[in-house]
């Protein structure tokens, strides 16, 4: 299993801390928030995939110098001409000729909660799977993927930034998807999947694939402005955690 991270945005919500430095690469604790899920998801995978665009990616082959971690530039160097999460892992299947499962999460994200527990799940399950979290919050629900799901965790729809929520359950961006699955990521553009959200993956591959959600085991501080950073900083103050990257 490979571990692909979404690192291409712009953090445009963050300026001007991010203007000139990548969102990912900022620090939590004595951690950048890309080392936080590197080093808890280790040996679980058997490499690390980071997609960039081209105005961080000499960020990223700075900070992954020395370590067992590849770095893809898409080329892209605005928010405005950003190929989308959809686009960007098709663009690192392609780059690196993938074919297995892969383990897709987005940079921009602390957790209290080991994702090593979500591989553990999906290869349980044996389909490809989305993670789920309860929120009360309707205005929060319409600005992200909404999950519908059966008693058994079987995933029955998704709906990204839905105007009418049809369920609480909450969809974060991390997805485990099988090696078959993965490899109709083309088929799901061609047929009109939406590119920008990664979770507008899930919502085709939920018409046309059996997948499982599972319940966040713990939280999850999503950083997207200056005051959710600040607040993940506080929470993570004091926090000391030695690295375990695997050198080259």
């Amino acid at each position: 299993m490979k571990c692909l991270i979404l690192a291409a945005g712009y953090a445009t919500r963050l300026y001007p801390l991010t203007e000139n430095f990548p969102k990912p690469l900022l620090k939590v604790g004595n951690k950048t928030i890309l080392d936080w899920l590197i080093d808890d998801i280790g040996d679980a995978a058997d490499g690390f995939v980071v997609i960039t665009n081209h105005k961080f990616a000499p960020h990223f082959h700075d900070w992954a110098a020395g370590w067992d971690i590849t770095v893809l530039d898409d080329g892209t160097e605005s928010n405005e001409t950003r190929l989308g999460a959809v686009r960007d892992i098709q663009f690192a299947m392609d780059a690196l000729a993938l074919d297995e499962d892969l383990l897709v999460i987005a940079g921009d994200n602390v957790l209290d909660f080991s994702l090593r527990e979500f591989i553990a799940y999906a290869k349980e399950k044996g389909t490809s799977c989305t993670m789920r979290y309860w929120e009360d919050d309707e205005r929060k629900l319409r600005k992200a993927g909404v999950s519908i799901v059966a008693d058994d965790d079987t995933l029955l729809e998704m709906s990204e930034k839905p105007t009418e929520p049809r369920s609480h359950w909450c969809t974060p961006p991390f997805y485990f998807y099988t090696r078959a699955d993965a490899k109709r990521i083309a088929e799901a553009t061609a047929d009109g999947c939406g590119t920008d959200a990664p979770g507008s993956l899930v919502s085709w591959m939920c018409t046309h694939t059996a997948l499982h959600s599972m319940e966040m085991p713990g939280k999850r501080y999503d950083i997207g402005d200056l005051k959710s950073y600040r607040q993940v900083c506080e929470s993570y103050k004091g926090i000391m955690n030695p690295g375990k990257r695997k050198e080259v």
